[in-house]
């Protein structure tokens, strides 16, 4: 075949290859407009685990290191194990400048939740502002892994909650997530029980704890962070972090109560912190979290406590 059969041959299948690639192009540009119909559509919903979808169509905090013009500016993101690590972090506003002026919530201006991505290792620290506006604190990340640092504070009013990874590094050895539980233990003979209806999103699911030690009920809770106790829950998969409500003065009788509000179906770890003799003490729930009206993936078609 001579050189200019080839090459005439070799333009042919080019026009014929771009033709399909524009052909093909129209199909996926959503911005294509093949009469009539509207393109617009709805986010498409995060799959969990098992490949169900959760319908989360909104993110939720703790998921970025920006919101709202604001952005969390960690110094360092990368530790060998240790079991007093520097943590240094500034929040920034849109113009780059440090924020310096926090609100004061649950009695702290800034608070700081550290976690393994495993759900492991969960700390809640009160870091100290320098004079440069930077924040600091010592967390232990003694174990290797991923660990999620989450700044929880409010500025002119707004609460956000911005966060970031951290590094640490060795041999990482992930952990289950734990099934549900009624009960939790706390240490030192301490457990602590949880009252709850089968949770679902879309609303707020009341949720009661009840302290006892070596089987006795514990009446005299202390207040910490101006209330019974503190809880903080997680989504599996991405940690989104959920904003809970105390109920009721602290002090008072009864069990620890709050309002939680689960954003999606799934499973959610539950840390739940109290005062009790000048200490604060934590236990650790597994919830899963049905859609409204319906079941949840996984084991979450036990309900609230395991019990549907």
């Amino acid at each position: 075949m001579s050189v200019v059969a080839r090459v005439g041959g070799f333009a042919v299948a080019l026009a014929v290859l771009f033709a399909g690639a524009s052909l093909a192009g129209a199909k996926l540009d959503p911005g294509v407009d093949e009469g009539g119909a509207s393109h617009e559509t709805e986010p498409e919903p995060i799959a969990d685990a098992h490949g169900t979808a959760t319908g989360d169509t909104e993110a939720a905090p703790g998921l970025a290191v920006s919101e709202d013009g604001y952005r969390l500016v960690a110094d360092r993101t990368v530790f060998d194990p240790e079991r007093r690590a520097r943590l240094s972090f500034r929040v920034v506003d849109e113009d780059g400048a440090t924020v310096r002026d926090f609100d004061v919530e649950h009695e702290r201006r800034m608070h700081l939740i550290v976690v393994r991505r495993d759900f492991e290792g969960f700390q809640h620290l009160h870091p100290r502002q320098l004079a440069d506006g930077r924040w600091v604190a010592a967390a232990d990340l003694a174990e290797p892994g991923v660990y999620r640092a989450f700044a929880d504070f409010a500025t002119g009013g707004e609460p956000l909650t911005l966060a970031a990874d951290l590094f640490v590094a060795g041999r990482f050895d992930p952990s289950p997530l734990p099934a549900p539980a009624t009960s939790a233990d706390a240490g030192d003979g301490y457990e602590v029980a949880i009252d709850s209806p089968a949770p679902r999103s879309g609303g707020v699911t009341d949720v009661a704890f009840t302290v006892s030690r070596d089987g006795r009920p514990v009446d005299s809770i202390q207040p910490y962070l101006g209330a019974d106790g503190h809880l903080v829950a997680l989504r599996e998969h991405d940690q989104a972090f959920l904003h809970t409500h105390p109920e009721g003065d602290p002090g008072g009788p009864g069990p620890i109560s709050f309002g939680v509000e689960y954003p999606t179906r799934g499973r959610y770890r539950l840390f739940l912190q109290f005062r009790h003799g000048g200490e604060v003490r934590t236990a650790a729930f597994t919830q899963s979290v049905a859609a409204p009206g319906g079941a949840a993936s996984g084991d979450a078609k036990e309900g609230g406590n395991g019990h549907d």
